[in-house]
This record gives structure tokens, C-alpha cells and sequence, in this order.
């Protein structure tokens, strides 16, 4: 072999599974757990599925000598349960709520879903053992299940994005609603991407843009963070994203109110919005560097703002980032803008757009 094992556990990693967290009891009652993402189908009629265990697995022998099992399919808020479960020791449920299923074995609570079975054979497969299990009850909950690829928990969404439905009132609006929910399935991901930093995901709502979804981070900007606030067009960087990149149309009405209540309040904008926005169609990404420590986090902070467009070109959507300025470098090339605008790209080309570069512009004074 031109391999070893550590590369082929990174090529098996290139095929994400479901989670699952095998059940059993021995015959004196006792319960038995263990996470295992190598479960799959076997048969429909008669109805079999299978998993399989290392032979050096502490439960082992009770999996073996057990004449049931309940296979829990994780929902993908059971991290804390998968993670439990991949554990060794003796106190496996503490916490765990379960309820008895048939000859008592138990099933987890909460899960996206369950199969009870009878094993009907058990293989020997190199290091593991192959179990064959023959379908005798199953339950399905209205849970989004937990995936694993890559050494590491995901998130699913469906693959069902394109561009707008012709002809059907509304379209728009349903593939914006459909971008939110890609990127809120892909913002875990992205966040480590960018260096585990602050990212929030904003909309453009009926008082301007709004942010809808934070992911925490190991670098919190602030304790202060709140979904449903709405950010400064001109001043902030996802506003500056949404005045730069979305349809002039929808945001002009807005940006006027907002210059000119600045100007009443002595700090007119003297050209400064129409040079950023000049630079972020330039650069394809938004920026605001922190002069001053921001009201709402009470630190000063540099933030990056990415457009997210769909299929006809609008943008439906920005990813943003907003950290310390001390932990993120203000430059437009830099790794975490580089990344940020990167993860937009990709999201936007699963809404089937197709880029198109911008023109640029000097600043005045």
C-alpha cells in the first residue's frame, strides 16, 4: 500500500455520514452507548441495516452478546450527546434523558430519529465487527440530523438552490429566505475559515440592514451581541456592504435619511460613504475601521462585510466580520477579508450566480 492510516482516515473524511449513537443492555439490565458514524442500509425487504464496532471498543462484548440494539440518529443540536457517547466510561446517560424501547433497550431522546432492532448476525471486519441488525420499529422527528465529514460535526441543508422561479409571485423573496438558511448551515464552517472571529449574517430588512444570525467564536467581539439590530448604512461595514452592492433603488431612499440625519447632528459625511463605496466595489468587500470605541461593544473594532448575490445578480445577503482592532488587521488583502470574500463567493455560486468585476474609484476629499 502507498498509504497509511492517517491518510486514509483523511479520504474516508471526504465522505460525510450521519451521526448515530448505538444502543444496547446486557442481561442484567445494564445500559451500553457508542457513537458510530458507520451505520447504512442493507435491505428494504426484508428491512436491514447495519453498523460496526472496534473489537477494542470497552462495549464491545455487550454489543456482542446482546440480542438488541436502537440505532439513534443524533438531530444536529445532540453534538453534547454524540460527543458523550464517543467517550469511555461507566456514567455514558448521566444526564441523557432516554425512555425504555422494545425489550428495553433505550432510546435517546430528542434524536432525528430511531430504528429498533434485533441483530440477526454479527461479521468479523478486520479491526471491527459488522453488525446486521433486522428493522422491528422506527420513528422519524421533524429534526435537522447531525452530519460528520472531514474530522469534524456538520450541519445538512438541502442541494436545492437555484436561480428565480419564473413566473411565481414572490420568487425573490423564497431564495432569499433560501440564502439565509445556507449560510446559517455554513457559518460554523466559515468561522473557523476566518480565524474563529466574530461573523454575523445580515438582511435587508423594512428599517434597513439587519443582522439575523450571530456564531460564536473564541475571539467574542463583545458580550453585547443581538440578532434583529439594525446597523448603520453608512458607518458600519455590512451597511456599507448593502449600499455598495444592492440594487441602488432599495437603498437610496435610506441612505439619504441617514446622511442627512448625520448632517443635523454635526457629522456630515463630506464624501466619505460614496469613497467607501467605491473601494468595496473595487475590492469587492466592505470595510470600517474603528476610530473610536464602538457604542454597542465598547472596544474599538475593525470589521469586513461580504456580499452574498443569487442567481439574478441581487444581493440577498452579507457575511460579516467584527473584532478587536488590535486582533484583525485592517488591510483589504489581508487572510481574513481573503477568506470572508472567498466564503461569500461560494455561497453565492450555489445561488448560481456568476461574477461580474466591478469599476473603481479615487477618493476625494
Amino acid at each position: 500500500m502507498d498509504f497509511d492510516s492517517r491518510q486514509l482516515r483523511q479520504v474516508l473524511g471526504a465522505f460525510p455520514t450521519g451521526v448515530t449513537v448505538v444502543t444496547t443492555i446486557d442481561d442484567a439490565g445494564k445500559p451500553y452507548g457508542v457513537t458510530a458514524n458507520s451505520f447504512s442500509s442493507v435491505s428494504l425487504d426484508p428491512p436491514l441495516i447495519l453498523w460496526s464496532q472496534s473489537m477494542k471498543s470497552t462495549s464491545h462484548h455487550a454489543f456482542r452478546d446482546a440480542e438488541r440494539f436502537v440505532v439513534n440518529i443524533m438531530a444536529d443540536d445532540q453534538v453534547h450527546v454524540a460527543n458523550q457517547f464517543a467517550k469511555s466510561g461507566d456514567d455514558k446517560f448521566s444526564g441523557i434523558a432516554v425512555r425504555p424501547g422494545l425489550g428495553g433497550v433505550p432510546i435517546i431522546d430528542g434524536s432525528a430519529a430511531y430504528l429498533e432492532c434485533v441483530k440477526v448476525a454479527a461479521y468479523p471486519g478486520g479491526d471491527h465487527t459488522v453488525f446486521i441488525g433486522k428493522v422491528e420499529h422506527i420513528d422519524r422527528a421533524p429534526r435537522d440530523s447531525l452530519a460528520f465529514g472531514d474530522g469534524r460535526y456538520k450541519v445538512t441543508f438541502a442541494h436545492d438552490l437555484g436561480g428565480r422561479v419564473a413566473g411565481v409571485e414572490g420568487a425573490s423573496t423564497l431564495q432569499a429566505l433560501e440564502a439565509v438558511r445556507l449560510a446559517s448551515a455554513a457559518l460554523p464552517q466559515i468561522c473557523e475559515e476566518i480565524g474563529q472571529r466574530t461573523l454575523g449574517l445580515a438582511v435587508w430588512g423594512s428599517h434597513g440592514p439587519t443582522i439575523v444570525r450571530w456564531e460564536a467564536s473564541q475571539h467574542p467581539v463583545s458580550p453585547h451581541l443581538q440578532t434583529g439590530v439594525v446597523v448603520s448604512l453608512t458607518q458600519s461595514a455590512t451597511g456599507r456592504a448593502f449600499a455598495a452592492f444592492m440594487d441602488a433603488d432599495s437603498t437610496a431612499a435610506a441612505v439619504a435619511r441617514e446622511l442627512e440625519s448625520r448632517a443635523v447632528s454635526g457629522d456630515p459625511d463630506n464624501g466619505r460613504l460614496a469613497c467607501s463605496i467605491a473601494e468595496s466595489r473595487e475590492h469587492g468587500i466592505a470595510r470600517a475601521v474603528g476610530a473610536a470605541p464602538s457604542q454597542r461593544h465598547q472596544v474599538i473594532v475593525n470589521a469586513f462585510s461580504a456580499p452574498v448575490f443569487d442567481a439574478s445578480g441581487q444581493m440577498v445577503l452579507a457575511l460579516s466580520t467584527t473584532c478587536r482592532a488590535d486582533l484583525l488587521a485592517p488591510e483589504w488583502n489581508g487572510p481574513v477579508p481573503a477568506a470572508l470574500l472567498q466564503a461569500a463567493r461560494k455561497l453565492s455560486a450555489r445561488l448560481g450566480h456568476s461574477p461580474v468585476r466591478r469599476g473603481t474609484c479615487v477618493p476625494t476629499n
